[in-house]
């Protein structure tokens, strides 16, 4: 007989997330363990997640760049299918952060940082170890 377990607080758990990565040793870290990269110094990772306040409610979990890669890490205990299109509006969000003093107009072309995302999973459903979410899904 299954006990009756307290919901989990959301909440509280992505924040958990957050304040770990935000350092920068940490996220550097985590970036080495899952690009199997071997980066020293975190002086090179410039992190530039979304805050509520700056973008109309639109908060992602951690995002940053590292030798012109803009890489977002986003922790979830549920599964969601609509990520692809939350992560295409957070990096619209960013890149208008990082060429906010650019001229877009102008004849030379502005090099962006390429964009990686990942979604690290730890709910109880049951899902396959690696997943690829496509945004073409939901034409």
């Amino acid at each position: 007989m299954e006990q009756n377990k307290p919901a989990p607080n959301r909440i509280y758990k992505a924040r958990i997330f957050e304040m770990i990565f935000s350092q920068k040793s940490e996220c550097l870290s985590l970036y080495n363990a899952v690009n199997q990269t071997n980066y020293t110094d975190p002086e090179q990772l410039e992190i530039n997640t979304l805050e509520n306040a700056i973008y109309m409610s639109m908060k992602n979990d951690i995002s940053f760049v590292i030798d012109a890669r803009l890489s977002l890490y986003e922790h979830q205990s549920t599964r969601n299918p609509n990520l692809p299109l939350r992560f295409l509006i957070y990096v619209a969000n960013l890149y208008s952060g990082i060429t906010k003093n650019e001229n877009l107009y102008g004849a030379r072309l502005i090099p962006l940082p390429t964009p990686h995302f990942l979604i690290l999973y730890n709910g109880e459903e049951a899902l396959p170890e690696r997943e690829v979410l496509r945004l073409s899904d939901a034409y």
